[in-house]
């Protein structure tokens, strides 16, 4: 059913005359009438008594009056809830982000969306892989994903935000001996925690001479047992800068040569963007697409 002849409809009953109603809704007499028997035909019975002088409400009308004015509330209500998530005074943004960017930079990042964009919910879930950041956008679970480069996602807008310097940590017991930078092919001799999740081999200028993930001191799939076992010196691990610095006390820092620097990158579906998610992307400046 067409919402305007509902409209119409109320505007006959509330001004009591099609005349005043056209006057009212700027539009020929004419046609609101024909507008008033269009929608009487669609529903299969009279909505108004004619045969007397004043324009009366038969029992169907008064009936139909009921559910048209319910009607036309819910959809002022729910257009008011459109203009309030598209001007940023409601809605909800959803990030889908890899434990590596969980420190640095998301929080800063949210931080700053949410200085702009108070009312707005921000909802962050970690799918556990730089492979589940994407499946959630493209699925529609998210709006956006945050992930470090290189990441495969045919058919989504990948932009990067920024680099994350690489350092390697580890207690000062074990860094006695070692050079600052450390040399990237000494990493293949050194007592490595890894992530199950390895992504190692695709930042190193050599990988073939990094051993398997699977020959390293310890593999671990959370990253709270790798920055303790760290802190404990059970060995080392590459990490980037910024949560080395915000989550190991007692540790040292070596950088590493050649200097490794990854990029982490914004995924997202460029023609599906929420007004939540646009705000969020003007929030920081963006390169070119990766």
């Amino acid at each position: 059913m067409d919402l305007r002849l509902v409209e119409y409809f109320i505007a006959v009953v509330d001004h009591g005359s099609v005349t005043k109603a056209a006057q009212a809704l700027f539009i020929a007499q004419p046609s609101l009438s024909q507008a008033i028997k269009s929608l009487e035909r669609e529903l299969g019975a009279d909505l108004f008594d004619r045969t007397g002088r004043a324009l009366e409400l038969t029992g169907t009308g008064r009936s139909f009056e009921v559910a048209a004015r319910r009607v036309l509330r819910d959809v002022a209500v729910a257009r008011d809830r459109v203009g309030a998530v598209r001007e940023l005074r409601a809605g909800q943004l959803r990030i889908s982000a890899v434990a590596d960017v969980t420190l640095h930079p998301l929080p800063i990042l949210v931080q700053a969306f949410r200085t702009r964009h108070p009312d707005v919910e921000v909802r962050i879930t970690d799918p556990g892989h730089v492979g589940g950041v994407v499946a959630e956008v493209r699925q529609g679970h998210a709006d956006l994903g945050l992930a470090t480069l290189p990441l495969k996602a045919a058919s989504l807008t990948v932009r990067p935000i920024g680099p994350q310097r690489m350092v390697l940590a580890m207690t000062p017991q074990l860094a006695a001996d070692l050079p600052d930078p450390v040399p990237q092919a000494m990493l293949a001799k050194l007592p490595l925690i890894r992530g199950v999740d390895d992504r190692l081999a695709d930042l190193v200028e050599h990988p073939e001479a990094l051993p398997p993930a699977r020959d390293a001191t310890v593999r671990s799939g959370f990253r709270q047992v790798t920055w303790e076992l760290v802190r404990l010196g059970a060995g080392m691990a590459v990490m980037p800068e910024g949560i080395a610095e915000r989550q190991l006390t007692g540790v040292e820092l070596r950088g590493l040569d050649p200097d490794i620097r990854r990029e982490v990158a914004c995924v997202y579906r460029a023609d599906q963007l929420s007004p939540a998610a646009t705000a969020f992307l003007a929030t920081f400046p963006l390169a070119g697409p990766a």
